[in-house]
Formats: structure tokens, sequence, C-alpha cells
């Protein structure tokens, strides 16, 4: 099962980019949904009225919504849960979602998430991908999950699985804080291609990396009309050099490491200054 919402776990919409794009991708069939009224503030998180051919007006709830999809390469389907995330009852919600992976039987439970990062918009978004599992751990090559603090409906989701002995994985990409508001192609292209890793298929993430060209020209475009954002921003493209000059000069196998280490730096950094509880990551 592969799980992403709008919302708190979302910067840059990179996690339901991804959900989304793998449901096209792999040519998903719509088979259910987790009933709104129950779990949704609709003060909150509005629907929306569209017009059905120009004429018939038509109520859009917030879905929670389920996909099933075959993956070449694979001899098990995968479901994919994509919607928002919910605003009540999230211990019933999360137990809704378990006994549905058992009743189907899902093996592996991996959830999509987007934080906000001092990370450039113009080099590769860096992924962390952690699990409580340390058996999972070792064979997926992922980091022990040790976040501490305010959490989402991902981190409820995954501590219900590991109440159910369910496996899961948490899989986050990084997105650029200065433009959390664009749709980050990038961060969507990077998920995809983690999950593939994990999954050990191909993933075509051709389409994401044409959008994510004309996302970076664009993004580019904004931040050279303003010189100290221009000036930040390369001071982040030095900083991401020289990370990845470090990772080629000692040979380290993997980059979850140190992305795991500056996701955990930045978020104690921003919780201290912030000195609230907003919501910024998992």
């Amino acid at each position: 099962m592969v799980a992403a919402f709008r919302g708190w776990n979302d910067g840059g919409q990179g996690a339901t980019l991804a959900g989304g794009y793998l449901a096209r991708l792999w040519g998903a069939t719509r088979f259910g949904d987790i009933d709104p009224e129950e779990f949704v503030d609709f003060q909150s998180t509005r629907p929306l009225v569209s017009l059905d051919e120009g004429m018939t007006r038509r109520i859009e709830w917030p879905e929670n919504a389920l996909y099933r999809a075959s993956i070449m390469g694979l001899d098990r389907d995968a479901v994919l849960l994509l919607g928002v995330e919910p605003s009540f009852r999230w211990r019933r919600f999360t137990e809704l979602v378990v006994e549905l992976a058992r009743d189907l039987g899902v093996e592996l439970v991996i959830t999509l998430g987007a934080l906000l990062a001092d990370v450039p918009h113009t080099r590769p978004s860096p992924v962390t991908g952690a699990a409580s599992d340390p058996k999972l751990v070792e064979e997926l090559g992922l980091q022990h999950s040790r976040y501490e603090g305010p959490t989402g409906i991902v981190g409820v989701l995954h501590d219900a699985c590991r109440r159910a002995e369910l496996a899961s994985v948490s899989l986050w990409s990084a997105v650029p804080h200065y433009v959390s508001l664009a749709p980050s192609p990038r961060a969507a292209r990077a998920l995809c291609e983690r999950l593939g890793d994990l999954l050990g298929v191909q993933v075509d993430v051709r389409e994401l990396v044409e959008a994510e060209d004309a996302y970076a020209e664009q993004v580019s475009e904004a931040v050279a009309s303003d010189p100290d954002t221009a000036a930040y921003v390369e001071e982040l493209e030095r900083r991401a050099d020289t990370i990845e000059e470090i990772v080629e000069e000692h040979d380290i196998p993997s980059g979850d490491s140190i992305a795991a280490e500056l996701t955990r730096y930045l978020r104690e950094r921003d919780r201290e200054q912030r000195g609230d509880d907003a919501p910024r990551d998992q």
C-alpha cells in the first residue's frame, strides 16, 4: 500500500503529486473510498463546486480514495490511498486503513511525505527513508526513525502499523521552503524513484523530469528578481555541492543518512526558533 495525504505532510504538494502520478502511470482503478463525513472538517477543508458540462452544479467532497494498480515487474498488486489528512478521529481513521490492509493481504505500507527545508530548487531533492523495524531498515537500506515532536496523520498511521505488526516505511522528500506554495515535480520525482528502488522496479519519471525543468526555470526567474533571495539560494547550492563532494570523496554508499541528519537538524532548529507547533514536517 502506498499512501499520500494533502495538508501538513505535503510540502510543495510533493507527496500527493507523486501519488497521483503513480496512479496514472500504473493505470490504477478506483475501487473504494473512506467516507469523509466522520473525519473531515468541511469548514477548514471545504468541498468544491464545479459545473458539469457548463450547466449542472456538482459538489466535489474532500476524499480519501482507494485505487488498485498492477505494477509491471512485480507479482503483487499495489493499493494506493490518496486524499486529505483527516481533521478528526485519527486513531479510528488509521485503524480502518490497517484493517483494510489486512483484508487485502498488504505486506508493506509505504507513506509518501514532503517537508520544507533549506535546500535549493536547482539540485536534486534529497529523500529520507525511515522505518522502526530494525530488520526492515537493514533489508531496504533505510534509517531508524528518530524524529521527536509534533506529527501528522503519517506518523499516526505508522504507529498503528507498528501496533498491528504490519511492516511500514516512511519516505520524505525535501522541498525548498522559499517556494513552498509551488507544486514541486522535483520532490515528486525523487519520491517516485526512491519508491521504485524499494520495490525493485523501474518507475518511468520522464514526465516529471520535463515538468521539473520548467519548474526550475520559473523559480530561478523569480529568485533572480530579488538579490537577497538569489544570494541565499547560491549559499544553499554551495552547501549542497559540498555535501555531494564529501559523499564522493569518502565513498559513502547512501545519501539517506546525510539526508536524515540534515532533516533532523533543520527540524530541531526550526522548532527552537519558531517556538510553536506550526506544521513543518513529520
